[in-house]
């Protein structure tokens, strides 16, 4: 058995089961993650929340997503029905794919690449077709504003998020998720992570991520205040499913992203307790919390006030930032706090 799984036929096998398994996280936490969502946006308001279907209402998401996957698709007249239907598809495969260079251990990922963060970058700046897509094939008013408005600020906070990542790669010498991860360890435990060293652009990731996602408060492609529901008005039935699916994805990513880059990732906060892969869930679950609760307590901005937060605050803070990484880590200021890579490198 073991000369079988090293030929390419058992490799390639191997490669499908990881792909299999991740996928199959990704879309179980999709399921929950829907349903606290919801509960938690209950708890805030002071009701109840989804608790019929299932105990405590567990189940609930899952008699949803039956519930789209059964309905009539509904393709409107005027639409390009090819582009129609391949839009959720890319919005949905390519969410997926970003995952595949997320460790979850030291050994737990399904490709260990030394450019991972680039893959990444790759992959979410393809994000955006499937939103224009979307919207342009619907062949409506509505959606073709709610298309542009998302690709616009996609596109803006995409560059502060990129800015604040260089930093931590100045910091760190590698573009490997790992070698980020390991560059945190130590001795001190939480005060070893790059929480403290980037703590300001800590804020300005999370808050990136709520624009780069289209999560409220900067929901404003898909307000029903705004434009009913964007790119996504005439979607029905399983492209719908898919849209939104995605959309969780990718908001699940970003999580993952703010606890490898600057919490740690699968470290253990205090010293002596074993880390592990419970340790990054765990994370990623506090984080996606925040993400709910930001949605529950804060008010929606405008679509200009959204904008200009971008490229007049977040795009010169971030890029300042940068300039003062790349000093602090090439003189060694602040004790090496910014220049890391012999550790991670």
């Amino acid at each position: 058995m073991t000369e079988f799984f090293a030929t390419n036929l058992g490799i390639a096998l191997i490669i499908i089961a990881q792909s299999l398994a991740l996928i199959a996280f990704v879309m179980i936490s999709l399921l929950f993650l829907v349903y606290g969502d919801r509960k938690i946006w209950a708890a805030v308001q002071m009701r109840r929340g989804p608790n019929v279907v299932g105990a405590w209402g567990l189940l609930q998401s899952v008699a949803d997503a039956m519930k789209y996957v059964f309905k009539e698709i509904v393709i409107p007249a005027g639409a390009d029905k090819t582009v129609f239907m391949l839009a959720p598809m890319m919005s949905f495969v390519l969410a997926i794919l970003a995952w595949a260079v997320i460790p979850f251990n030291d050994t737990w990922v399904l490709a260990n690449l030394n450019v991972a963060i680039l893959y990444v970058f790759a992959i979410s700046s393809l994000e955006v077709y499937g939103v224009i897509m979307g919207g342009w094939a619907s062949n409506s008013k509505y959606p073709f504003l709610g298309s542009l408005r998302s690709a616009a600020q996609m596109i803006s906070y995409e560059v502060s998020i990129g800015l604040i990542i260089i930093g931590v790669i100045l910091s760190t010498g590698s573009l490997n998720f790992g070698d980020i991860v390991r560059a945190q360890d130590g001795d001190w435990g939480i005060f070893n992570w790059y929480l403290w060293p980037h703590l300001p652009m800590v804020v300005l990731f999370f808050v990136s991520a709520l624009a780069e996602t289209n999560r409220p408060p900067f929901d404003l492609p898909e307000a029903e205040s705004e434009l009913v529901a964007g790119y996504q008005v005439e979607y029905s039935s399983t492209p719908f499913l898919l849209f939104m699916a995605g959309e969780y994805i990718a908001i699940f990513l970003m999580c993952a992203l703010i606890t490898l880059l600057f919490f740690g990732g699968w470290l253990s906060p205090i010293p002596g307790l074993p880390d592990g892969a419970l340790w990054m869930v765990a994370k990623m679950g506090f984080f996606f919390f925040l993400f709910a609760m930001v949605k529950a307590i804060v008010p929606r901005y405008r679509y200009d006030q959204l904008m200009r937060l971008g490229w007049k605050v977040f795009l010169p803070f971030s890029l300042a930032w940068v300039t003062f990484v790349a000093f602090a880590a090439q003189f060694g200021w602040f004790w090496g706090g910014y220049a890391r890579w012999a550790v991670g490198g």
